[in-house]
C-alpha cells in the first residue's frame, strides 16, 4: 500500500466480541467506545479518531494519560484479594458467591471504563437491571453494597481516587414500598405440626438432626458438623462447642447446651471416631441399602445380589458429612413426598431447617424472655434476636384487656 495511502485511512470502528463494545485501536492501543453499534458509541469513535487526525496521527496528552485501572483491572485485583481473606477452614466462605455477582455485574457493561470514572449513575444504571430482572430488594442492597465495598478497597490500596468511593458511597440504598424491586415473604417459624407430619419420611439421620435442631435452636451449620469431640459430657447438661461457627472470626465463642431429650437423640451417634462426624450422609445411605434389602421379596439365588448393579465409578459419591445444601435438600425431598399423600389443600410447605431455629428461638422467648433467647442462639445483639423470635403479644393483649 502506498504511504499516502495509508497516511489517509482511518482506524475502523470494531466489535469486540467478548463484551459486545465497539472499539478503536489507535497507536496500539485500544479505546473502548460503549455498547457496540449505538450512536453514543460512534460519536466517541468520531471524537476520538478525529482528535488523532488533528494531532498529525498520534494521541491527544490528555488521551494519552494513564486513567488508572480499567474496571475489569480492578475486579481482577479484588478477586485475588478476597479468595484470601474470605475463607474459613481453608476453604472460600459463602461471601464470595456476592462477589462474584457484584464483579459480573460491573464487568458486565464496564469492564473497560476507567475505574475513577464509574461514578454514582453508573452504579444506578447496575441496580437497575438487577430490578429488572425482579431480584429481590434486600439481595440488591447485598450486591450493591459489595461494589462499594470493591471500590472502597480499590481506594485503600491506592489504585483510583478516594473522591470515587465517597462518590458511589452517596448512592442510598433501595427502601421498602419505595422501589419495584419486590420485598420477599419474611422468614418466620415453621409449625410443630407441619416437622412432625414431615419426619416419618426423612432418613432416620436427617429426622434426627431436625430433632436436635428444635430443641437447641442451633444453626443448620452447627448441625451438620456435630463431631464426639465437640461434646463436653461431663455434667447433667451437655455442652456443644463447633468446630467452626458463623461469628468465630469476630473471635466470639460457641457454646450450645444439650438437655436430656437432645442428649438422647445425640447419644448413639457418639459411639464412633471422636473425630469423626456424627451425621453421615454415607453412612445414612447404607442404612437406606440395608433396609431395602431387609424387604426384599425375590430370593438371593434370582436376581441381582446385594452390591452387584452398582456403579464402579458414580459421578457422585455420599459424604461423610451433611452441609446445609444437602441437609436443606433432604428435608423438602420429604416434604415433596409426604405431599404425594396429602390432598391439594392439605399440601405441606417445602420448608428449610433455617426455620426450625426461628421456631426455638420464638419458643425460648415466649417461655423465658427475649434475654434468654439471645443466649440460646448465641447472638451479641438482642435487637438481632428479635428478627429470629416472633414477639410475643401475651403482654401486649393483657394490657389491652385491662386499660383498653
Amino acid at each position: 500500500m502506498p504511504s499516502s495511502e495509508r497516511a489517509s485511512k482511518v482506524p475502523s470502528y470494531r466489535r469486540h466480541k467478548p463484551t459486545g463494545q465497539a472499539v478503536v485501536t489507535l497507536n496500539g492501543k485500544d479505546f473502548y467506545l460503549g455498547r457496540y453499534g449505538t450512536k453514543a458509541s460512534q460519536r466517541a469513535y468520531d471524537r476520538l479518531t478525529g482528535e488523532w487526525m488533528a494531532c498529525g496521527r498520534c494521541l491527544p496528552k490528555q488521551v494519552e494519560a494513564d486513567t488508572g485501572p480499567s474496571i475489569a483491572e480492578l475486579c481482577v485485583a479484588y478477586w485475588n484479594h478476597a479468595k484470601v481473606y474470605y475463607r474459613k477452614n481453608g476453604q472460600l466462605s459463602g461471601s464470595t458467591a456476592r462477589v462474584k455477582a457484584a464483579i459480573r455485574a460491573i464487568r458486565e457493561h464496564y469492564a473497560q471504563t476507567p475505574a475513577a470514572d464509574f461514578g454514582p449513575l453508573a452504579l444506578q444504571a447496575v441496580r437497575q437491571r438487577f430490578i429488572e430482572r425482579g431480584c429481590s430488594r434486600g439481595y440488591i442492597n447485598h450486591v450493591v453494597g459489595v461494589i462499594k465495598q470493591i471500590f472502597r478497597w480499590g481506594a485503600s490500596q491506592q489504585l483510583l481516587p478516594v473522591e470515587t468511593y465517597q462518590a458511589l458511597a452517596t448512592v442510598a440504598g433501595l427502601q421498602a414500598g419505595r422501589t419495584a424491586a419486590p420485598e420477599p415473604a419474611p422468614i418466620g417459624p415453621i409449625d410443630d405440626a407441619v416437622v412432625d407430619a414431615t419426619l416419618p419420611h426423612m432418613p432416620e439421620i436427617v429426622a434426627d438432626m431436625v430433632r436436635l435442631q428444635r430443641l437447641t435452636g442451633c444453626r443448620p451449620a452447627e448441625v451438620c458438623i456435630v463431631r464426639p469431640c465437640d461434646v463436653d459430657t461431663a455434667g447433667d447438661v451437655w455442652v456443644y462447642r463447633p468446630e467452626s461457627h458463623k461469628t468465630e472470626h469476630h473471635g466470639r465463642e460457641r457454646a450450645i447446651c444439650l438437655g436430656p431429650k437432645a442428649q438422647d437423640i445425640l447419644r448413639p451417634y457418639l459411639l464412633r471416631d471422636k473425630t469423626a462426624y456424627c451425621f453421615s450422609p454415607a453412612e445414612s445411605e447404607r442404612r437406606r441399602r440395608a433396609q431395602v434389602h431387609a424387604v426384599r421379596k425375590t430370593p438371593l439365588s434370582c436376581g441381582n445380589r446385594p452390591g452387584t448393579n452398582r456403579k464402579s465409578r458414580p459421578k457422585k459419591k455420599p459424604r461423610n458429612r451433611y452441609d446445609t445444601i444437602s441437609y436443606r435438600q433432604a428435608i423438602q425431598r420429604a416434604a415433596d413426598m409426604a405431599n404425594r399423600e396429602r390432598k391439594a389443600k392439605d399440601q405441606l410447605p417445602r420448608w428449610a431447617p433455617n426455620r426450625l431455629r426461628h421456631t426455638a428461638a420464638t419458643q425460648i422467648r415466649h417461655t423465658f424472655g427475649l434475654e434468654a433467647a439471645q443466649v440460646a442462639l448465641g447472638h451479641s445483639q438482642a435487637d438481632v434476636t428479635q428478627i429470629y423470635a416472633e414477639k410475643n403479644l401475651t403482654l401486649a393483649a393483657e394490657v389491652a384487656r385491662k386499660i383498653g
